[in-house]
């Protein structure tokens, strides 16, 4: 790692550091760093447990336990300044033992995760609902409910392992690993200084990024294939029953916004609001129904720009809805939302027509109510982007 000196047009080498010269320890310093930034590791992880020791018959630890977007269970094993001989065989073990876990012990696991380390910071609100375990999980692997989550399929268990330095028995054992399907990565992560300021460097070295590329391709691809072989839950026939329905009302209907859109098996169906990235959705789910606009844009600064840019017109937004509206901002996250929901027995088709009804209805207002402050938002982002450009 180097600075560029524009003056001189040179660049300096920034000082490397070690993290026991630094005072840091695995456990108080690296581990509380990825617990709180796991993204660090190049992707979005949900760490469920730290110094998990829920082990039968054993009194070992693993120093951090997550999930990955696929519904993994990854196993992080973090050394200092080196790897030492047996992090491999460490990791095997964990790795072992974490295979049986079933779907509701990883919610439990990560319930305790949450009781005792996720505490709400000074000033926020935060419901119990946005607590559980279980809501967390489906959010994070965009799940309607807890029944269709499919977690610690086989032996999908993944390690990574985090150090300074790695032995080579360490690296070309990894390396032999990865050639028998064995998910493994290694990570090194180097402190520099720069002056007073302390800069850490996390960088994949095992498989290499491209090897990466390569290997991901090759899964996308075995599980196409599986994908074909597996038939649609009966719960997906019956959102795409859902929709059929719901189309033909809101196609004979004043609202157009769906006008283009096909039934899906998904609890959702969006449609275009406007401005791009954030989409108008119905939801569809068993027990609850929702219209909303998702503020998913590519950018996080830009999503919170959009949410506090319509929540600044609230009042009048919600006077035009003819209801208050749940904003949820998201802080902790890259998108937020606005959105109005009921409690339903949505799979009841006995009464589909008064859900698709309530939709209609509801939908209607939303977008009378949004349109406008949505095509506002859309120019002070533009301009906004203009200025900082």
């Amino acid at each position: 790692m180097f600075t560029v000196d524009h003056q001189a047009n040179r660049i300096k080498a920034v000082k490397t550091k070690t993290f026991s010269e630094l005072g840091f320890t695995e456990r108080k310093h690296l581990q509380e760093w990825l617990a709180h930034e796991p993204s660090a590791l190049g992707e979005e992880l949900l760490i469920i447990q730290k110094e998990f020791d829920g082990f039968d018959d054993t009194r070992e630890r693993l120093d951090l336990l997550a999930l990955d977007k696929d519904g993994n269970l990854v196993i992080i094993e973090n050394k200092l300044d080196d790897s030492g001989r047996d992090v491999v065989w460490q990791a095997l073990k964990y790795a072992s033992y974490c295979a049986s876990l079933t779907k509701l012990q990883i919610v439990e696991i990560f319930q305790q995760y949450i009781n005792r380390y996720e505490k709400p910071s000074s000033g926020e609100t935060s419901s119990f609902e946005e607590r559980d375990a279980s809501t967390q999980i489906c959010e994070f692997l965009d799940a309607p409910d807890l029944d269709e989550v499919k977690i610690n399929l086989g032996n999908s268990q993944r390690i990574m392992m985090v150090a300074a330095n790695f032995r080579k028995e360490v690296t070309s054992t990894a390396l032999w690993l990865l050639g028998q399907g064995i998910n493994i990565q290694c990570f090194k992560v180097t402190p520099h200084s720069l002056g007073e300021q302390l800069l850490i460097n996390i960088d994949q070295i095992i498989p290499t990024p491209e090897a990466k590329e390569l290997m991901i391709g090759i899964s996308a691809k075995e599980a196409e294939e599986k994908s074909t072989e597996v038939v649609l839950k009966n719960r997906h026939n019956v959102r795409r029953q859902y929709w059929e329905h719901a189309l033909e009302v809101f196609q004979n209907s004043h609202c157009k916004l769906y006008n283009n859109i096909s039934p899906s098996k998904d609890h959702w169906l969006s449609a275009g609001s406007g401005l791009s990235g954030c989409p108008y959705a119905l939801i569809f789910l068993q027990k609850e129904l929702r219209v909303e606009v998702s503020i998913a844009r590519a950018s996080q600064e830009e999503n919170k720009f959009v949410f506090d840019f319509l929540y600044h017109r609230k009042d009048k937004i919600e006077e035009v809805f003819g209801e208050p509206l749940e904003w949820l901002r998201l802080d902790d996250k890259k998108s937020s939302r606005i959105q109005f929901s009921c409690k339903a027995d949505g799979f009841n088709k006995e009464h589909w027509s008064d859900w698709v009804q309530w939709h209609l209805n509801y939908m209607t207002k939303f977008e009378k109510a949004l349109k406008t402050p949505l095509q506002k938002a859309s120019e002070a982002l533009k301009n906004k982007n203009i200025e900082q450009g």
